[in-house]
């Protein structure tokens, strides 16, 4: 059981060394275009994610738990709360945000380590949102199948490709070895098994609050969402080519969950 949740979990790292490999394939940084496209799939999947591999499973539990009409009450609380995690940790780590428009607080670190701290935190979410997932499977509970966590996994890893992309390419046109840059961008995509395993540990002693911490992996995830993704996918220049690819990482994203779960 636990080496499939090891696997499951390894996962998403497969689709950030993928991104990262593109520096080894293609020169530069990658086209605006490409670019809002990326981050419109990517945000796409992420929603999708929230809502029908964490959102609906903790809205679910708390109706099983016996909370009736009341059981929105631990998945608003959880959202509100993932969401002033991720606001903390924004505001408290410096980096540089995703579209590089702006920086986070100052700091004596140079551009590409902030760019890597800015992938770094973005994925601390998604594995956590992975741990939960799979400790909700893990411990026996009804609504979360080894196949749903499999989807999350999966879509995750799609949406980390660009992630991936993101920091070794522009890392590589500032003059840095490729395989100094592939390296910082697996690096960047570590964090998330590391952050699965950690949460998977410590859910099995809050199995009570099991939709609450879901609903939070939600919250946390949307604000990255809300805060970096979907402002790059429509920066620049007026183009439908971000919400389409938003839609389209959103669709898929549902498929994998309810086909798969």
């Amino acid at each position: 059981m636990w080496i499939k949740v090891l696997y499951g979990i390894l996962i998403p790292l497969v689709g950030t060394s993928l991104g990262a490999a593109c520096v080894f394939f293609l020169r530069g940084e990658i086209n605006d275009k490409l670019r809002r496209s990326l981050s419109g799939m990517a945000s796409g999947i992420m929603a999708s994610a929230s809502f029908f591999s964490l959102l609906l499973p903790s809205l679910e539990m708390a109706r099983s738990n016996g909370m009736g009409k009341l059981s929105f009450i631990p998945a608003v609380l959880g959202f509100i709360v993932g969401m002033l995690f991720l606001l903390v940790l924004d505001l408290v780590i410096p980096h540089m945000h995703m579209d590089s428009s702006e920086e986070g607080p100052r700091s004596g670190l140079d551009s590409s380590t902030k760019l890597v701290l800015a992938v770094t935190l973005h994925n601390i979410p998604e594995g956590m949102a992975m741990g939960i997932v799979y400790a909700g499977w893990l411990y026996g509970d009804h609504n979360i199948t080894m196949a749903s966590a499999l989807a999350l996994a999966i879509g995750i890893a799609i949406q980390n490709f660009p992630e991936g992309a993101i920091v070794s390419m522009p890392l590589c046109a500032q003059g840095m070895s490729k395989k100094k840059t592939f390296a910082l961008g697996v690096m960047s995509g570590v964090v998330e098994p590391v952050g699965a395993l950690l949460t998977i540990f410590f859910a099995g002693f809050f199995l009570p609050i099991m939709p609450y911490l879901l609903s939070f992996a939600a919250g946390a995830m949307f604000y990255v969402v809300v805060e970096e993704l979907i402002p790059e996918m429509k920066e620049g220049s007026h183009s439908n080519i971000g919400t389409i690819m938003f839609a389209i990482g959103f669709a898929v994203m549902m498929m994998l969950d309810v086909g798969l779960g």
